[in-house]
Order: structure tokens, then C-alpha cells, then sequence
């Protein structure tokens, strides 16, 4: 229990998948004008990845890395499929990208709309994908560690990206030097931001 809260805590804030590692800055920054679509995108985001990072972490356990296939007889013992891991990660992502897309269109067409083309490249939103290769590194325990670790992760992303939103909302009535509107206040506050959610790091779970 106590690893499951860790890694809960610990991959929403301390290794937040945009400030602690700049992963899926481009739908980040490009969709964090506006609240409601920016939660949108979060919550799509987090369904993918606590969908897909079991699934993988599944797949790796039981069919990709060596010795993997020891279930099927001890003459696929030796049997090493780790190379095709890049490969299989992204095609389950893309097929619940997929599913997600689908959703949201048939029941919040507006939504489907306002995200436009950043809604498909959630399939290639490196967010996603990190989250499947850090499993590997991180070689969990059993697949509910690694649920909690894509569902905090997915999590940290949506904090992350709603908070921006909220912040470039209220900018709107703020009086930006003109060099800086756009993108240039945008970087100045995810660094801000990234140095805020650096002070959990000195936290000891």
C-alpha cells in the first residue's frame, strides 16, 4: 500500500511528466488558452495513460523481454522480443487514441472541434509514450503499481495543463509587454511553474 501511494504522489508531482521531464510540451502549450478545453485534453490524456501503461506493462512482462515466454514452454526461455517493445507501446496507444476519439466526438462534438488536431496526436504525445518507457526503467512490481503510476502521471499532466490554462485566461486582462503575448509569456510561465513543482522533489516519501 504504501508503494502504491509513493509512486501515486510521487508521479503527480515530483516526477510531473511536463515539468520535471518537458514531456508533451507541444499539445501543452498549443491547447492551454482555454479551461475548459485544456480539461478536456487532460482527461483524455489521463484515460490513455492509465489504459494503455498496464496493458504495456502486461505486455512487457509476459511476452517482450527475455524470458518472458517461459509460460509457453522452456524452450522459449531463451526467446528475447524487447526489440519490438517501441513498436507494440505505440500501437496499443494509438488504438485507445482511437477509441478516445470516437467517444469524444459522438458525445461532446464542441470538444472534438476546439481540440481539433491535437485530439489524434495524443497517439504521439511523448507524454504518453514516456510514461510506458519509464515503466520499463522503473520495473514495478506487479501491474497495479504501474496502473497507479500511468493514472498519477495522467494526473500530473492534466494539473499541469489546466493550471497553465487558467493563468493564460487571466492574462487576457493583464497588460503584457507586446514582445512577450503569445508564446513568450507562455515559456516564462511554465518556467515559473516547473521551479514551483521543483520544491515537492525535497519531499521524503
Amino acid at each position: 500500500m504504501q508503494d502504491i501511494l509513493s509512486t501515486f504522489v510521487r508521479s503527480i508531482f515530483i516526477d510531473n511528466m511536463i515539468f520535471a521531464y518537458f514531456l508533451g510540451m507541444c499539445s501543452f502549450l498549443a491547447v492551454s488558452k482555454n479551461v475548459k478545453t485544456a480539461m478536456g485534453l487532460g482527461i483524455a490524456v489521463v484515460f490513455v495513460l492509465a489504459a494503455t501503461l498496464p496493458l504495456n506493462y502486461l505486455l512487457e512482462v509476459y511476452v517482450l523481454k527475455q524470458g518472458a515466454l517461459t509460460w509457453l514452454g522452456p524452450q522459449f526461455a531463451e526467446v528475447d522480443l524487447s526489440f519490438l517493445s517501441l513498436i507494440i507501446f505505440i500501437a496499443v496507444i494509438a488504438s485507445f487514441v482511437q477509441l478516445v476519439e470516437m467517444v469524444v466526438e459522438k458525445f461532446s462534438p464542441s470538444l472534438y472541434t476546439s481540440l481539433g488536431i491535437f485530439l489524434p496526436l495524443i497517439a504521439v504525445n511523448c507524454a504518453i509514450l514516456g510514461g510506458s518507457l519509464f515503466m520499463q526503467q522503473k520495473e514495478f512490481p506487479n501491474v497495479g503499481v504501474a496502473t497507479v503510476y500511468g493514472l498519477g502521471s495522467g494526473i500530473g499532466w492534466l494539473l499541469a495543463i489546466v493550471g497553465m490554462a487558467a493563468i493564460r485566461e487571466k492574462l487576457n486582462y493583464s497588460d503584457i509587454p507586446k514582445p512577450l503575448k503569445g508564446l513568450g509569456i507562455a515559456f516564462i510561465i511554465t518556467a515559473l511553474m516547473g521551479i514551483g513543482f521543483m520544491s515537492f522533489s525535497g519531499i521524503k516519501i
